[in-house]
């Protein structure tokens, strides 16, 4: 029964509406709340502030969902535990990486599947500040983030690979034939980059400020894909790092050129919630990380970008 209603009660944080938790949880609305007045009365407190709607929660509320989320992510990594010792790895893996490093999220996830054939995975694309959040309150197994800039709290952290930088530019373009080129340089081109909340934009901009150059994007987005569609119209170039060489080298129109003064390269890794047990999905992925075919695989990116 606790659990049942720590679960309610953590699933109203999320959707911050009454009908819509009882839904999520497939429930009534009254079995719902229901279940939330009753743990007010075995803890004693006011946990959500009551009106026509909902408004939020009281301190102690607050303090509670942060215990009932810690809770709730125990128990479910009990559960997959004990399903392990049964039958297996089963439950859904959370992983959120920044877009940067979306194309090189495969290197795990192959593997990982292979090794826990009845799980499934769930991949985000989020900033590093949501991976944080994700990792806070348990709503993430692991992300995949810088390591070297704005390092995360709390976390225990997996190198994966080392970052380089391009410049991705038309071949037919006043720079294309070039072997490499500047921060400075670059900065004067037509450039579409990601936006500004985005970690690798802030990278990318304190790498050209160190050149002494200030950058102005004509076209600002936080999707790589838009990026690469932008592309390949010729009218600009981008900046982009070691893991989009392989979708750069399957548009003719295009040329990777790597950027120099400075030469600059970035940690990428795998960063989890510091504690312990780690839930089992989350270990699981750990030790996957850690196997020499998959630290290879990454190696490889760092080598093509040398």
């Amino acid at each position: 029964m606790l659990i049942r209603q720590l679960h309610y009660f953590a699933t109203l944080a999320e959707e911050k509406h009454f009908a819509r938790a009882a839904a999520v949880c497939n429930v009534t609305q009254p079995t719902l709340s229901s279940s939330i007045k009753q743990l007010e009365e075995n803890l004693g407190v006011l946990l959500v502030e009551r009106g026509h709607r909902f408004i939020g929660f009281t301190e102690e509320g607050e303090r509670v969902l942060s215990w009932a989320r810690q809770v709730l992510a125990d128990y479910e990594g009990l559960t997959q535990e004990l399903g392990a010792l049964r039958s297996g790895l089963t439950g859904r893996l959370a992983i959120s990486a920044i877009p940067v490093a979306l194309p090189a999220v495969h290197i795990l996830t192959e593997p990982f599947v292979e090794a826990h054939p009845r799980t499934t995975i769930r991949v985000l694309s989020q900033t590093t500040a949501d991976i944080q959040r994700g990792l806070d309150t348990f709503s993430l197994d692991a992300g995949i983030t810088y390591l070297d800039n704005e390092p995360l709290a709390r976390v225990r952290t997996h190198p994966l690979y080392e970052e380089a930088y391009f410049l991705v530019t038309p071949r037919e373009g006043n720079v294309g034939e070039r072997d490499t080129i500047s921060w400075e340089e670059a900065a004067g081109l037509p450039l579409c980059l990601m936006t500004e909340d985005m970690q690798a934009r802030r990278i990318l901009d304190m790498h050209f400020r160190e050149a002494g150059a200030v950058v102005r994007p004509s076209f600002e987005t936080s999707s790589p894909l838009v990026l690469m569609s932008l592309l390949r119209t010729g009218r600009w170039s981008t900046v982009l790092p070691t893991t989009f060489l392989p979708l750069v080298d399957t548009v003719r129109t295009l040329r990777a050129i790597p950027l120099v003064e400075p030469e600059v390269r970035h940690v990428i890794g795998l960063v989890l919630a510091e504690r312990e047990p780690l839930r089992p999905l989350a270990h699981a992925l750990l030790q996957i990380a850690k196997r020499h075919e998959v630290a290879a695989a990454f190696h490889a990116l760092d080598k093509r970008a040398l």
